[in-house]
């Protein structure tokens, strides 16, 4: 393909999904976001073929060019990413909670960011896009997705797509930022804007990057742990010359099943990280607290210096 060489705009729901009727999940196939992935797939997803690889880095080149123009009707302080599995169920209570938290960071003025695929990154932009609403409205919404519950389901995209119907909104805004080599995992149409990339490393590091505001860390697994340490190392050398909040969610989780929390603690006690923003809870209320509590002022920064 040679039509995704160059983007002036990110994608959403519409361009990323067009050709896609939510009356008929076979029509998938047929959407722009299937013929992109399909392409990738056939061409190699590391291809060393110029003609394959220069169109996909163009592609990049302009999806970053728009994305930075799209943050710049936004603090830094204001960015606010969640990271967390692709796996988490529809039915799970942490599915919920992370919905509740997106929701109300974003009615208090954020912009909330994930990788934009299904399990916590979907609940991100789900929260984003009930934001204004009653819980009642929430929890209706919450139980139409219900019908399938992980993206490997008949009707997880569908349901998505009805419940925007149901429930449109134009006032709140999020940004997901999903990657063509997790193309089998269909990208979240909550999300108002897409920064769809091929490069995953890209990607990842975009995230990372531009939530100054904070990250949000709920339950998944290798690739949630690799986030951690990679926002840890960034904090800590003051990448973005700033420390930026890192607030796990699920005590639990964090310090049994995956026990980075104590890890990170025991190493800022050591001295072998410094000026990590941590906290832990299982309470939505507590982690919106940890997010809006943090203002540039409080901020530890690189002296002289502020993130721009």
């Amino acid at each position: 393909m040679d039509n995704y060489q160059i983007r002036k705009e990110l994608y959403d729901a519409s361009s990323l999904y067009a050709g896609y009727d939510p009356s008929d999940e076979n029509s998938y196939a047929n959407c722009y976001d299937a013929h992109v992935y399909a392409d990738y797939v056939a061409s190699g997803k590391r291809s060393r073929d110029l003609a394959v690889t220069l169109p996909r880095t163009l592609h990049d080149h302009s999806i970053s060019d728009a994305l930075y123009r799209f943050l710049g009707a936004y603090s830094p302080f204001d960015i606010v990413g969640v990271m967390g599995g692709h796996a988490m169920k529809r039915s799970e209570d942490f599915y919920r909670k992370v919905a509740l938290i997106s929701k109300r960071l974003t009615e208090q003025g954020k912009l909330m960011v994930s990788g934009g695929g299904p399990g916590a990154m979907e609940a991100t932009h789900f929260g984003a896009w009930m934001a204004g609403r009653t819980e009642r409205e929430f929890d209706t919404a919450l139980k139409m997705l219900r019908v399938a519950d992980t993206f490997q389901d008949k009707g997880w995209l569908s349901s998505a797509f009805r419940v925007r119907e149901r429930f449109p909104q134009k006032q709140y805004k999020s940004l997901g930022i999903p990657t063509w080599l997790y193309g089998h995992e269909p990208s979240s149409p909550f999300a108002t804007h897409i920064a769809k990339y091929f490069d995953c490393s890209i990607r990842e590091d975009t995230i990372l990057t531009i939530c100054v505001g904070g990250i949000i860390f709920t339950p998944g697994s290798a690739g949630t742990v690799q986030e951690v340490f990679q926002e840890a190392a960034q904090d800590h050398y003051k990448t973005c010359e700033v420390s930026s909040p890192m607030a796990f969610m699920g005590v639990d989780f964090f310090t049994k099943e995956i026990p980075v929390y104590p890890f990170l603690v025991d190493m800022m006690a050591r001295g072998k990280y410094h000026d990590l923003l941590l906290s832990i809870s299982d309470e939505p209320e507590a982690v919106v607290r940890e997010i809006v509590d943090f203002k540039k002022e409080n901020a530890i920064t690189i002296p002289g210096k502020f993130f721009k």
